[in-house]
């Protein structure tokens, strides 16, 4: 897997606060639901936790947690750590949750995994930008298009989520050698009223031939007291 690969499973994408459109009002929560911690704007101390699930071999291949660190009117830094593991990854966002810097990796002007608030159904837009990894002298060139095709109603073991579906395809290509490229595919659902995704699919293709497949699902959240 590649190390980009490794980060978006890590650290992707969630927005801004989104207001439900008067058309598109969620049905009430399932009889014995936990109810949803309301958590519309980030604060220091929020976190979200992710299994990671590894659809190739069948197996949870890790644990992930993403806690708030800083808020500014401009940015949200999370640290990303990792079950079992000691390192540590410290990660940017805009307020959109486009990923703009991941250890050694730089997102100019972001990774495009954010969200465009207000959601709707049908809305789309594109995305571009280069990958840079000044230490190793590496840079890639990405272009993509992510779509809102439809609101679903998600249940994890963190609970029920009333969710926006939003699919995204992404190329990338090294520009040192652009015969080479990575086809990637995610699907994600983010759960306004948490911020946040609470399930994402996302598949890498280099030249044609399978890298990953992974599903990363919410298994607890919350703020701090």
């Amino acid at each position: 897997m590649s190390r980009y690969a490794a980060t978006m499973m890590a650290c992707l994408l969630a927005g801004n606060t989104v207001a439900w459109a008067a058309s598109d009002t969620p049905p009430p929560a399932p009889a014995g639901a936990n109810p949803v911690i309301a958590m519309e704007a980030p604060l220091q101390g929020d976190f979200w936790t992710y299994e990671v699930r590894d659809e190739i071999s069948g197996k949870v291949s890790a644990i992930r947690k993403n806690i708030v660190t800083e808020v500014t009117p401009s940015e949200i830094s999370i640290r990303v750590t990792t079950e079992g593991k000691e390192d540590q990854v410290l990660s940017v966002y805009d307020r959109s949750w486009n990923l703009k810097n991941a250890g050694e990796w730089k997102y100019q002007p972001g990774d495009g995994s954010g969200i465009h608030a207000p959601l709707k159904i049908g809305d789309s837009w594109n995305f571009s930008a280069d990958d840079v990894n000044s230490g190793k002298g590496f840079i890639w060139k990405r272009s993509g298009h992510s779509k809102v095709v439809g609101q679903e109603t998600i249940t994890t073991r963190a609970g029920t989520f009333e969710t926006y579906k939003i699919e995204t395809t992404l190329l990338r290509r090294p520009t040192n050698d652009p015969s080479r490229k990575h086809d990637i595919t995610a699907v994600t659902w983010y759960a306004p009223a948490v911020d946040h995704w609470v399930k994402r699919t996302f598949v890498s293709r280099g030249n044609g031939h399978l890298l990953s497949n992974n599903v990363l699902e919410l298994v607890e959240y919350g703020r701090k007291n």
